[in-house]
């Protein structure tokens, strides 16, 4: 059908692909979303550790222990700063604990590293660092299973866990990812992330998360847990602190919020979506499967309508890996097509483990790739078998983080010219390549 339409050709790579005579003219999109309040992070984390009855609990000395994750959550160095200050405050003594499960190769340097890229070290937050891996039982879930914790959380006086709340990218349900994640898999270490994700593949995440976090909440000096929920431009759009009992109950409730200020797609269905990067800071599975609906434990590559999930994604294309997730391409598994750059960036040992012990086995899988941009949308546009390229339903995003501004196709153009909350500007153009078939930068 497409033979009148493509040749063959030996790309740059060597492999002999199919060239297509016509790409789809591309045009500008934005989605318009209303703003946060800006937020004062120290006189705010103040107020509510407070009013959650923290600071009254802390007595001089006291040796806190604060947990920082791994995600590139936005204003993470001013939360956690303005935390240890009001505790320091308090009279505490308080210290940092890298709280990322296997993340950074599962090394005291790698984690400590990673919280460096996100501005949060010991100097700058005038705290020192507990990075060591060792954890110990505190305990069994009713089922029998052991429950670890890291040994330097558990010989502090209190630990204070600092996250966001979204949707998981790993399974859907009333638990996402937050401060029982954090509890579980986060200060388990990488012991109790692969315990913990290798019961979840029997019994499901949620359940594990939950009977773990009761396990833990019930044995280790849990003060409370600082919940941040961030809106559609990635910006804070709240901070709750929750009393450590009080965080089974709370989470569930912030997750519906948070769930509601998700940034989505505004289509359909979508013939192929060029990803220009992904990374651990953008998703923990590199692209956030809440925004391309392909779940990490392997997806259907079908050119069948019919997903209830919307858009339904028939080809991904991705472009390069984030200098901040250090060659760590977990998730390129989701992907189609990918570039021999993205391959060359990939860190194995560092991607391995952590698709080894999160069991997400088909993240790490390495796609089909070529050497430059328009080789490999060459072929995403040939494996959809259309006769009629120019018309394919393309969208080109920066990261599934950021989906305020992107490029799209004159065939999704008419998808949503009648929607609310979106703005067409410009006039569609040719997709615009380099000298070498690069994209030009987005």
């Amino acid at each position: 059908m497409c033979s009148q339409l493509m040749k063959l050709r030996s790309g740059r790579s060597g492999i002999i692909t199919t060239m297509v005579d016509r790409f789809p003219n591309m045009l500008e999109l934005r989605q318009h979303y209303p703003l946060s309040p800006r937020l004062e992070f120290p006189s705010l984390l103040q107020e509510q550790l407070a009013k959650a009855g923290v600071l009254a609990r802390v007595t001089p000395g006291m040796k806190i222990a604060v947990g920082v994750g791994s995600r590139g959550i936005t204003n993470l160095a001013d939360i956690v700063k303005s935390v240890i200050d009001a505790l320091r405050d308090a009279g505490a003594k308080p210290f940092i604990v890298p709280a990322m499960g296997s993340h950074g190769g599962a090394t005291p340097d790698g984690q400590e590293g990673v919280l460096a890229e996100y501005g949060v070290t010991p100097k700058m937050m005038g705290a020192p660092f507990e990075t060591s891996m060792e954890v110990q039982q505190i305990g069994k879930t009713t089922d029998g299973r052991e429950v670890v914790f890291s040994v330097p959380a558990l010989q502090a006086d209190g630990i204070i866990v600092i996250n966001r709340i979204k949707p998981h990218t790993d399974f859907y349900g009333d638990l996402g990812s937050g401060l029982q994640k954090m509890l579980t898999i986060g200060l388990g270490k990488q012991v109790g992330a692969a315990n913990a994700h290798g019961a979840s593949s029997h019994l499901g995440h949620e359940t594990v998360i939950r009977e773990n976090a009761k396990v833990i909440l019930s044995a280790a000096p849990v003060l409370c847990g600082v919940a941040i929920l961030e809106d559609q431009h990635h910006q804070t759009a709240a901070i709750h602190v929750i009393q450590g009992a009080d965080i089974a109950n709370q989470e569930d409730k912030l997750l519906v919020k948070a769930r509601s200020l998700m940034a989505r797609l505004p289509f359909e269905e979508i013939d192929l979506l060029i990803v220009d990067q992904i990374g651990k800071e953008i998703s923990g599975s590199g692209m956030d499967t809440n925004v391309i609906g392909r779940g990490v434990l392997g997806y259907l590559a079908t050119l069948m309508p019919g997903s209830s999930f919307k858009p339904q994604i028939f080809r991904i294309f991705v472009r390069d890996l984030t200098s901040t997730t250090h060659g760590n391409g977990i998730g390129i598994g989701l992907a189609d097509f990918t570039t021999s750059r993205v391959v060359k960036a990939l860190n194995l040992q560092s991607m391995y483990v952590n698709a080894i012990t999160s069991l997400g086995l088909a993240t790490a899988k390495i796609p089909i790739y070529f050497e430059t941009d328009r080789e490999a949308i060459e072929a995403a546009f040939t494996s959809l078998v259309s006769p009629f390229p120019e018309k394919l339903r393309v969208v080109r995003i920066a990261n599934t983080l950021n989906l305020d501004r992107m490029l799209i196709s004159e065939a999704c153009a008419e998808q949503v010219r009648m929607q609310t909350g979106v703005t067409l500007a410009g006039t569609a153009k040719e997709m615009e390549f380099d000298g070498i078939g690069n994209l030009l930068p987005f």
